[in-house]
């Protein structure tokens, strides 16, 4: 009993921090005390008194979870390892076998490895299924199991995998694992540059900066910048890369929150690399926070040209803040806004529709760049040019959700060979193939159209009458049935997909960054409007 009581003396104090944060401070200590009183009250005797042992801290971890969950998805508790992770992921380094692997109840799902690392090296592929690392199953572990692949320099890991049906083991020899920032960079043609910029780590800007002085001195006069699928990171390094572009002084963000500490403007602090260099930004909607960032700040300054597909929309500013034994608390603490004053959160956390889900923000208000030219606020950067192969839809969502094109593009990688990046082609044959398995998967998803005719038959049953319930079902069932033949409709846009998950599984992110180059729409686009100097000033002015 005295070591139980131990661990409840912590309870009081963990939270009051986590209700001081909460309330954001008011002034209403008591109401702030009462409910401390009755939580930690509570608490002990839901202990002492349950008829079955308790877990303590699986209860309180529990709580937390739950009462953060009313908030954003950004604010959570990190406890220790969440911590490390953390710090790792923006550092842009850490020791383990070198993969991005997706967590499961009972395995691990190799989603790609890294070139070259010992997950590679050891024959291990996208889509090969974890089972067991070590002498542990994956399935009787409560925690991450990911985290038992990590581990220091030069120690070995037996797992056992699953391939196609057949189980097999291999051993893994862990190293340091470098998470570049600027995966790739290399001349689209004799002038015109491409640097990929994949995360908001610490190596940010110093990665882009080397990155354009090695194109430089490869002949690079005009520039193209790809953000797709950056989902941020360091506030510190967007300004930083937005710098590259803009010279000393220049406003880029600033934050407001009711917290006066947290009210900041941020102005870039060093000489720029280039303020001349035709620059064109490419974004989708996976382009996200520092992204924004960059992209959004570059737009208002009427410095680079934006071409994609409308941003993600996160206006949120995150903060660590340290709590007991290592732990920390990941708080949202303010909106941040661009140059020209605008904030691009596009959910409302405090809005919510019936099922729980954060409302989207409809209702825009408009501003304007340094050059007079009107952009939008609440919903993400959009583009000044827009590519229709870069948009998503509720089709497009469910097939990455359900991993439609992921295990299609598994089962391809063992069906078929290819020499070179060169000798690659999605043909209409491979699509038809795509369209059949995606039938024999069972695969389905739920528009919204479909959501709210349900919603008004459950509702309003009693008031219609048989016929027009049965022309209701039977939309329902014609509404089911052309949700195959949005697979031909959207045929460019999900066989952009499909190859863009096929060329990584043979060629590696390197082989697809290659086949950007020659392939990639988005690309091709920039590169053209980079080459018509007329065409691209007339869009900044």
């Amino acid at each position: 009993m005295k070591k139980m009581f131990k661990k409840q003396i912590v309870i009081p104090v963990i939270a009051v921090l986590f209700l001081v944060i909460g309330s954001g401070f008011k002034n209403d200590f008591f109401e702030i005390a009462k409910q401390i009183e009755i939580f930690t009250t509570l608490f002990k005797e839901l202990n002492m008194n349950y008829v079955d042992e308790t877990n303590p801290a699986e209860l309180m971890d529990s709580a937390i979870k739950n009462m953060l969950d009313e908030l954003d998805p950004y604010t959570r508790f990190m406890n220790e390892q969440d911590v490390e992770s953390y710090r790792i992921n923006n550092a842009g380094e850490y020791s383990g076998i070198g993969a991005l692997v997706r967590s499961y109840e009972s395995k691990l799902l190799i989603v790609e490895p890294y070139k070259g690392y010992p997950a590679d090296k050891a024959g291990l592929k996208a889509g090969d299924e974890i089972i067991k690392i070590g002498e542990t199953l994956v399935a009787d572990f409560d925690d991450n199991a990911s985290e038992l692949l990590k581990g220091a320099n030069g120690t070995s890991v037996n797992v056992t995998f699953v391939r196609q049906g057949e189980t097999k083991t291999a051993t893994l020899e862990r190293e340091g694992v470098e998470v570049d920032a600027v995966p790739y960079y290399e001349m689209i043609d004799d002038q015109t540059g491409y640097v990929v910029l994949a995360r908001f780590n610490r190596k940010a800007s110093s990665q882009t900066k080397l990155a354009m002085q090695d194109l430089k001195g490869k002949g690079m006069k005009r520039m193209v910048l790809d953000l797709r699928g950056n989902p941020g990171g360091l506030l510190s390094e967007a300004i930083n890369v937005t710098n590259l572009f803009v010279p000393k002084g220049e406003l880029i963000v600033t934050t407001k929150s009711k917290v006066k500490k947290f009210n900041q403007s941020y102005r870039t602090k060093n000489q720029p690399e280039d303020l001349n260099i035709p620059l064109v930004v490419l974004i989708d909607g996976s382009s996200a926070s520092a992204s924004e960032i960059v992209s959004g700040g570059l737009q208002d300054l009427d410095r680079a040209v934006i071409v994609g597909a409308r941003s993600f929309g996160k206006g949120l500013v995150q903060r660590p803040l340290k709590l007991t034994y290592g732990t920390q608390l990941k708080v949202t603490i303010s909106r941040y806004y661009t140059p020209s004053g605008r904030c691009i959160q596009s959910l409302d956390y405090w809005n919510r529709d019936q099922e729980g889900n954060a409302v989207r923000n409809t209702k825009f208000s408009e501003f304007t760049t340094r050059n007079g030219r009107k952009v939008q606020d609440g919903g993400g950067v959009m583009p000044d040019i827009e590519i229709e192969t870069l948009k998503s839809n509720t089709l497009l969502d469910a097939l990455e959700s359900n991993y439609m094109v992921f295990d299609f593009a598994t089962d391809y990688y063992y069906d078929h060979t290819f020499g070179s990046v060169e000798d690659f082609q999605f043909t209409q044959t491979d699509y038809v193939a795509f369209k059949n398995f995606a039938q024999q998967e069972g695969f389905t998803f739920r528009t919204k159209t479909e959501e709210l005719l349900e919603e008004s038959i459950n509702r309003e049953e009693h008031l219609l009458g048989q016929e027009v319930q049965d022309k209701y079902k039977d939309l329902l069932l014609a509404l089911n049935r052309g949700k195959f033949s949005a697979l031909d409709t959207f045929q460019k846009e999900i066989q952009k997909s499909l190859e863009d998950e096929i060329v990584k599984r043979f060629f590696y992110r390197e082989g697809l960054y290659d086949y950007y180059l020659k392939n990639d729409g988005a690309i091709l686009v920039a590169q053209g409007l980079l080459k018509d100097s007329g065409r691209y000033n007339q869009l900044l002015q």
